[in-house]
C-alpha cells in the first residue's frame, strides 16, 4: 500500500492578507501581511515540498513527473488541483477566470480555472462577491467605464460554514475579514476587472485585465443569493460540489463519531480546518494537527478517522 503523502505549504505574501494563517495554523509565514497559504499544489508559482516520509524533500511536481504510479497513472500534464488557505483581512480585487479553452490559446496552454470556496470564518455581518448583474459585453463594458460597481457586482451574505462553487466565466471577490478553503484547477490565470485603486508598496496600481475579463465572462450564470449547504450530512460527510474537475466533501469528525472514508480515487486531498484528530490508513496511524494537508495516493486504502475534527477533501 502506498503511504500518506504530507505536504509543507507554500505561504504567500498579498496585499489583502492578514496575520491568520500564522495566528490560526501556525505556520512559519514571511514578514508583511500574507494572503494565501498554497497547501496541496505542484504549481511553479507554488511548488510543496514533501514532508516526511520517503518521500521527504521533493518536491510535490517531482512526484507528479517521476512517479504517476502514486496517482493511479492519471494522465495530464500537471496535477489538476490546488488547494489553498486564504486570509482575506481586506478585500480582494474583483476577478474572473477563463476556461481551459481559453486559456488554452491565450495563457501558454495553461488550465482554466473553475475554483470553489468553503468559508471557515467570517467576519460577522461579512459578504462576499458572486456574479455580476451586466446582461452582455456592451453593458458590462460600460458599467465599468462609469465605475458602476455597486449596480454591477452581486453581493451575497455569508457566513461560517457556507460554501460556493466558482465557475470560469463568473465574476468574483472574496471581501475583508473572510478565511476560506479553497479547491480549484491548478492554474494561476487571473483577470482583474477592478481593484478599489489600491496602490502597491511601491506606489504603483496593480494590472487590469479588462478587455481579457470582457471576453470571458459567462452572462448566462445564475448569480447566487445564498451559500448555506443544503445537503444532507450522511455518516458525517456532506458532499458540498461535483464539477467535471473535481468532487468536494466535507468530513466532521467527532469524539464519538469516528469517520472512514473511501479512497478509490487516483489521489484524494485531505485538509485539517478545524480541530485535531489521526488517520489510519493501511498499517499506520498518523497525527492530524489542525492546518495538516496531505495527498492519500492511489491504493493507501481507507481512511479512518478519529477525534475532533472537520476536513476538506477532494479528488478528480
Amino acid at each position: 500500500m502506498n503511504e500518506l503523502i504530507f505536504l509543507q505549504p507554500v505561504l504567500h505574501g498579498k496585499l489583502w492578507g492578514g496575520h491568520r494563517l500564522h495566528d490560526d495554523y501556525g505556520y512559519e509565514v514571511p514578514e508583511g501581511p500574507v494572503g494565501e497559504c498554497w497547501a496541496i499544489s505542484a504549481h511553479p508559482h507554488g511548488d510543496c515540498r514533501v514532508a516526511g516520509g520517503t518521500w521527504d524533500g521533493k518536491y510535490f511536481s517531482e512526484l507528479w513527473a517521476e512517479h504517476r504510479e502514486l496517482f493511479g497513472g492519471l494522465e495530464g500534464d500537471e496535477f489538476p488541483l490546488l488547494i489553498k488557505i486564504i486570509d482575506a483581512e481586506d478585500d480582494l480585487s474583483i476577478q474572473v477566470h477563463p476556461d481551459d479553452v481559453y486559456a488554452n490559446e491565450h495563457e501558454n496552454g495553461s488550465l482554466g480555472k473553475r475554483e470553489c470556496w468553503y468559508v471557515i470564518d467570517a467576519r460577522e455581518g461579512g459578504d462576499i462577491v458572486v456574479g455580476q448583474r451586466a446582461q452582455n459585453r456592451d453593458e458590462f463594458a460600460q458599467m465599468i467605464e462609469d465605475g458602476r460597481w455597486d449596480d454591477l457586482l452581486n453581493r451575497v451574505p455569508i457566513q461560517k460554514g457556507d460554501f460556493f462553487q466558482i465557475d470560469p466565466g463568473t465574476v468574483h471577490a472574496i471581501l475583508g475579514g473572510t478565511l476560506i478553503l479553497e479547491t480549484q484547477q491548478s492554474s494561476d490565470v487571473t483577470y482583474r476587472v477592478y481593484d478599489f485603486d489600491r496602490r502597491q508598496a511601491d506606489g504603483s496600481l496593480r494590472e487590469l485585465h479588462i478587455q481579457q475579463a470582457i471576453d470571458v465572462v459567462d452572462f448566462d450564470v445564475q448569480a447566487p443569493t445564498t451559500g448555506k449547504v443544503t445537503a444532507a450530512e450522511v455518516d458525517g460527510v456532506t458532499r458540498l460540489v461535483e464539477t467535471p474537475n473535481y468532487v468536494v466533501d466535507r468530513i466532521v469528525v467527532g469524539a464519538d463519531a469516528p469517520v472512514t472514508y473511501a479512497q478509490p480515487w487516483p489521489f484524494l486531498n485531505v485538509s485539517v480546518i478545524e480541530g485535531t484528530g489521526s488517520v489510519v490508513a493501511g498499517d499506520a496511524t498518523y497525527d492530524l494537527p489542525k492546518g495538516t494537508h496531505f495527498v492519500a495516493p492511489f491504493d493507501s486504502g481507507d481512511l479512518a478517522f478519529t477525534g475532533d475534527m472537520t476536513l476538506i477533501v477532494s479528488h478528480v
